[in-house]
Order: structure tokens, then C-alpha cells, then sequence
């Protein structure tokens, strides 16, 4: 009964192309699968036979991409797709997420008919409950964004509610929302479905099959070595899911893809005495921490709990997926929400409690993109429980990437760049995910800040400025002041101050920015991307020329803000850039732009010249000081006058000590990269 809902294609529904190799691989013996003979080159290796790597391999194919072999260690969708909840739903905090998701919809609804492979699909609709003020505000955000992109969403009443779903008890409730095309469906006959279409469309695959390592030749992919020999490759993907951490660390150049597992739970009981329909909506509860959907006239429900259990913390785990071992205790909470939202359920007999891994990241987003050290290295993993519903979306993105250089949507938000090495330490990730997991349930409430994995980065003034009243934010894992408690507010209540609506801690904001605007105020900008670019001859000149939009053969002393550029004349970084000598720029950019600026300056840069990038973030405190009266506090620290007529706008001057000085446009301010060992003094006089 319970692998019903795991899902075995129905053979005599697929197509020729699928039975010539799925028969085949599913039939062979242990002896038959090692005497395979692999392809001795392709195009594009793919690890990984979930819903990742079948998306990819589906989507490459429709582009036009043929030389491509997709490598699976067990069995097709036998990872975490095979265990699956099988709930595709829009409902997203991010736009991008919401696209993917839509995408992914869409795409399930008509696979079947292309493929001939029953996937399962119904499109059940979906509903979101509020037993809060604030989550009913978060759904009205959710919904207002859905309804913009087309994706047909509203907000009901409780009577709706009942009409819809009548097991639910709706009396604690404040409303709801209803997203009437989410849908469910066999994760794992969606996988197969994908696979066969890939299959019909040339690409080679094979199970039993495992990637060893990945072999890189000055950066750029050349092949995969697995345990049945050795395939040469332009590029790779590694959508190995809970595997895609030891994947990346394996190979010749370690690639760090910070993601962890945890263990997720989720409950089968028996049919009702009245079945469920089959379009019974699913329900997610997220102030009780629970999904719920229809389960073959049953209940399949799960959630996130706020004490999550992270697992294989100490490497590699088993090749395929079992179900762990049960966990009543751990489970109890949400059987009890479970219970309270549908009281009729108390006397179902429950089949059984599934416990499956699932992968988390550091910032609940999943991972995409290109390795910033390796090119032709492709990643697609950390679904954090939602790679079913981005699934399809997220493989035509990065297919996209892969063909065209960029995806249609801009996804940084998703991209691996945006992870530094700090990141991605097993100790760091296994703390973060504790923390993701229930963050998944909770209210996304505007500035609120992970209290996991902090102070990784800290400016020499980080003890400086703590003393002060400090309160911090991360990025990038530097630690940034928000704002300054003064000495009579409540700091606990600024802590704990989680709202819509204004916050507690507004007017100590606008008491700081009334400073900014009227007198003057310094800022540490420490955490601020730096980088030198330095050369024996132009070289340097000429490849910011070609790289950046605005002209930089400026006069040494200028500063140039400007915007990097890809091949389409889109933006992939704004920063300044000030000319210290004729052959040597110093170059600022945002925080999280360290990994992807230095990458995309890598990328470009010749090989073998004489041309050198340094990335200096590490040497330099930044301090910005900022309004009307900085050039007063800047003249006290000065030999040399700090007048209009000695030191214009958008110039730089290099003092005593390696201190950088940048003076601003129009705005009154004046930064100052400083080394390390003189910033405090600095401070101090500010």
C-alpha cells in the first residue's frame, strides 16, 4: 500500500524509447549493470536521476543539446524524489520561486500527455490557513504577488474554507487563502516521465552508475571519472541532491555546495470511512507547523517542526534512500496540530510514519548556477522540501544558463556565488539548518535576521561598536550594525520585535538618519567587496575597459562608478573603481558580490598574463563619513586641505599608513579604506 504512493511506472504505458533502456537497466542483474560500457565522450555529464537531473536532462534536450549522458548511483528518482510529499504549490515569498513553481505546474500538467507516463497528476488547488492577524497579512502579500503574475489566487472566509475542505475545524482561524490550480502528483513517475522524454529526445542513461570525482584541467571541465570508467566532458551538473556536499568536495578542485540534510516526517493512515475525493485541496497549517493532503482516500500529512534532527553530519550517506527509523516523540507535536485542525481523524488507523531525508541551505533558497572556480561546473540542489513544485522551473533555468550563457529570469537570488567558504563547513551548516527548517513555517516578516552561524566576519571595530549598543545584521557572514540601541530603550523588546507594521526600533532609525542628513555620522562599510587590479603594462586598463560600461582612462586620483557588464549589456555588479597609479585600480563592490565579481573577473581575464587580481576585503576597514559636516571631522585628521579646490568629487587621495581616501558626488561624504592596524585609532578621533 505505502509504495503506491512511491510510485512504479506502469510499463505497459511507456514508450518504445523509454522500454529500450528502462526495461533493461531495471532488469539487468549486479553483473549485467558493471558491464555497461559508457560513452567515451559527451557534450554534458548530469549526476544525479531525481527530478533535478531528469528536468535538466529533459530541458537540455528540448534546447537542442543531444550529446548528453545523465549518470544515477541507484536506481532512477530512488533519492529523495522517491519519497516525495508530492504537493506542487505557487505559494512562494520570493518571485522568482513563484515562477518556477508556476512553470513546474504547467509543465507536470501536460507531461503525461506527451510521454504516455501516468504521472499522478490532479489539480487539487490549495489552501493556506491563518490563525493570526500577521499571517493573514503575509498571505495577503503572497496572494497580491500571485495574483500579479497571473497565477489565479484569493483571499476567502472561513465558510469558503468549510465548503472546500468540511473535515477542517476552522474556529481559531482569522481566514485563508485559496490557490485553486496547485496540484499533486507522483514525484517519482514525474522523474521517469522526464527521463523518457529526454531518452526519446538522445540522451544516454544510466543507472548504477557513480561519479568518483570530477577532472578539471586550468579551471574548465574535462571529463568525469565514475566507477566504469572514464567520460570526457564540456560540462558538468551536479544535481546529486543530499549527495551534491561530498560530489563537489570530491573533485580535483574541491567545489564547496553548502547544503546539510535533516530528517522529515510526514504520516500515511487509512482511507476514511468516507473516502476523500481525489480533488480534495491541500492544506497547509502554517502557524501549526502541518501540510495535509489526500492520500488514496486517506490523510498524508507532515510538517517542520521546531526542533529538527539533522543527519549524515559525518559524510556520506547510504546510496539510496530507506526510510529512517521512526520517531513517534519527535513526530508528536505535529500529529497533535494535526489532530486540532481535523478532529475526525483521532480513530484512523495510521499505516505508517515516513521518515526521508531532505536537504537544506544556508538561507532557504535553493542552489544554482555555475561554480565560481570552475567552469563547466553546473549546480542544482537544496530544494529545502520544495524540489518537487521548482523542479521543472529550475531545469529550464539552468539549462537556459547553460545554452544561452544567462536564464530568461534573473536568479540571483539563487545563485551559488552567493555562498562564500565560511558557509560551507559541516559545523556552520549543521547549526544553520536546525534553524531553516521551522523558518520554513514561520512569518517572513520584513528585516528579521538568522540568529545561527553569526560573527564568521567582524571589523576590527566589531567590539568597539558592540560596547556601543550595536544591534547586528549578516551578509555575506559579516556582521553589519543595523542601528544603535540607546542607553534607555528596551533592548529584549527590540529583539523580539516581529511585525508588519512600524517597528519598535523606526525611530531610532530615523533619529540616525536625521543625524546622517543634518550633521554627520560615520558608517563602518568594512564588509564592502575589495578588490586590486594590477598589471606590468595596460592590461589592466584594458580589460576594466572591456568589462565595465563607463570609461576608465581616467587621470590618476579619479574615481569612476560604473556598472559591470555581461556580453547582453546587463548588469552583473554596480561598484567604484579609483585609478591609484597608471597600471593599478582599487575596485568597491557590495557585500555579496565578493564570490560573483571575483568570478566574473576571473572568467574574463587572460591567461598567463601579466595581469593580477587581488582580492584585498580582508586588509581594509571601511569608514564612510557621511552628511554635511564630514568634511569638518575629515580637516581635523588632516595635513592636507580637504577644501572642494584641493580635494574634488570623485577623486581619491593615497595618504600615510595605506590610508585610501574616496570623496563622494553631491551627497556629503567621504570613505576611507584604512589598513587593518590603524582603524581603530581612526574611529576613535571620528
Amino acid at each position: 500500500m505505502f509504495y503506491r504512493l512511491l510510485s512504479v511506472v506502469q510499463r505497459q504505458r511507456t514508450s518504445r524509447g523509454w522500454q529500450n533502456w528502462s526495461s533493461a537497466r531495471s532488469g539487468a542483474s549486479a553483473a549485467e549493470a558493471h558491464s555497461v560500457t559508457l560513452p567515451a565522450q559527451a557534450q554534458v555529464v548530469i549526476c544525479g536521476g531525481g527530478i533535478m537531473g531528469t528536468s535538466v536532462a529533459y530541458h537540455l534536450s528540448k534546447m537542442g543539446w543531444k550529446d548528453i549522458v545523465l549518470l544515477e548511483q541507484g536506481r532512477l528518482a530512488a533519492g529523495s524524489t522517491r519519497f516525495c510529499a508530492g504537493i506542487i504549490s505557487t505559494a512562494r515569498h520570493l518571485s522568482i520561486e513563484q515562477k518556477m513553481a508556476d512553470y513546474s505546474n504547467k509543465l507536470y500538467h501536460q507531461l503525461e500527455q506527451e510521454t504516455g507516463i501516468q504521472t499522478g497528476y490532479i489539480r487539487t488547488g490549495s489552501i493556506f490557513l491563518a490563525q493570526t492577524q500577521d499571517r493573514l497579512i503575509s498571505l495577503k502579500r503572497i496572494n497580491s504577488r500571485l495574483n500579479i503574475m497571473g497565477i489565479p489566487s484569493e483571499i476567502i472566509s472561513l465558510k469558503k474554507v468549510a465548503e472546500l475542505h468540511p473535515l477542517l475545524n476552522v474556529h481559531d482561524l482569522v481566514g485563508a487563502m485559496h490557490v485553486p490550480e496547485d496540484a499533486v502528483v507522483s514525484s517519482a513517475d514525474v522523474a521517469l516521465a522526464l527521463a523518457s522524454a529526454a531518452s526519446q529526445n538522445g540522451v544516454q542513461i544510466y543507472d548504477r552508475t557513480s561519479v568518483v570525482h570530477v577532472m578539471v584541467k586550468k579551471g574548465q571541465v574535462t571529463g568525469v571519472e565514475t566507477d566504469k570508467g572514464q567520460i570526457e566532458c564540456q560540462y558538468f551538473v551536479n544535481c546529486a541532491g543530499q549527495w551534491a556536499y561530498e560530489l563537489g568536495l570530491s573533485n580535483e578542485e574541491p567545489i564547496s555546495i553548502p547544503l546539510h540534510a535533516c530528517e522529515h516526517f510526514y504520516l500515511l493512515t487509512r482511507p476514511l470511512e468516507t473516502p476523500l475525493p481525489s480533488n480534495t485541496p491541500t492544506v497547509v497549517d502554517a502557524d501549526g507547523r502541518i501540510y495535509i493532503r489526500n492520500w488514496q482516500g486517506g490523510i498524508l500529512s507532515g510538517g517542520f517542526e521546531k526542533t529538527p534532527k539533522p543527519i549524515f553530519t559525518e559524510g556520506k550517506n547510504q546510496l539510496e534512500i530507506q526510510n529512517l527509523q521512526e520517531d513517534w516523540d519527535h513526530f508528536e507535536p505535529l500529529l497533535s496540530s494535526l489532530l486540532r485542525r481535523m478532529p475526525e481523524l483521532e480513530m484512523l488507523e495510521i499505516v505508517k510514519l515516513v521518515n526521508c531525508p531532505e536537504t537544506f541551505t544556508p538561507d532557504m533558497r535553493c542552489i544554482m548556477g555555475e561554480s565560481p572556480l570552475v567552469q563547466g561546473y553546473f549546480v542544482l540542489a537544496g530544494m529545502n522540501s520544495a524540489g518537487l513544485s521548482f523542479g521543472g522551473g529550475a531545469g529550464r533555468y539552468l539549462a537556459e544558463w547553460m545554452v544561452h550563457g544567462y536564464p530568461s529570469e534573473n536568479v540571483w537570488e539563487l545563485d551559488l556565488k552567493r555562498f562564500g567558504a565560511l558557509q560551507s563547513s559541516r559545523t556552520f551548516l549543521r547549526h544553520r539548518v536546525m534553524e531553516v527548517m521551522p523558518l520554513l513555517y514561520d512569518l517572513k516578516v520584513p528585516r528579521w535576521d538568522f540568529q545561527t552561524g553569526r560573527q564568521l566576519r567582524t571589523s576590527p571595530l566589531y567590539d568597539r561598536l558592540d560596547a556601543q549598543g550595536a544591534r547586528w545584521m549578516e551578509k555575506h557572514g559579516f556582521e553589519r550594525p543595523k542601528y544603535f540601541v540607546p542607553p534607555d530603550k528596551d533592548l529584549l523588546a527590540l529583539e523580539q520585535s516581529k511585525t508588519f507594521y512600524k517597528p519598535d526600533w523606526f525611530d531610532i532609525v530615523e533619529s540616525e538618519v536625521k543625524c546622517c542628513k543634518e550633521a554627520v555620522c560615520v558608517i563602518d562599510m568594512s564588509s564592502f567587496t575589495k578588490f586590486e587590479i594590477t598589471s606590468t603594462g595596460d592590461q589592466a586598463l584594458e580589460i576594466l575597459q572591456y568589462l565595465f560600461s563607463n570609461d576608465l582612462d581616467v587621470p590618476v586620483g579619479h574615481i569612476v562608478h560604473t556598472g559591470m557588464l555581461n556580453e547582453s549589456g546587463g548588469y552583473e555588479n554596480d561598484c567604484s573603481i579609483a585609478r591609484l597609479n597608471k597600471r593599478s585600480f582599487f575596485m568597491i563592490s557590495p557585500t555579496d558580490q565578493q564570490v560573483h565579481c571575483w568570478a566574473w573577473l576571473k572568467k574574463h581575464m587572460p591567461r598567463d598574463s601579466n595581469l593580477v587580481l587581488e582580492d584585498v576585503t580582508w586588509k581594509y576597514t571601511a569608514l564612510n563619513l557621511i552628511g554635511p559636516r564630514a568634511v569638518d571631522v575629515l580637516s581635523e585628521l588632516s595635513y592636507a586641505p580637504i577644501t572642494p579646490e584641493h580635494f574634488p568629487s570623485l577623486f581619491c587621495k593615497v595618504g600615510a599608513n595605506e590610508v585610501l581616501v574616496f570623496n563622494g558626488r553631491e551627497v556629503s561624504f567621504t570613505e576611507m579604506a584604512i589598513t587593518c592596524s590603524y582603524d581603530i585609532y581612526i574611529h576613535k578621533v571620528c
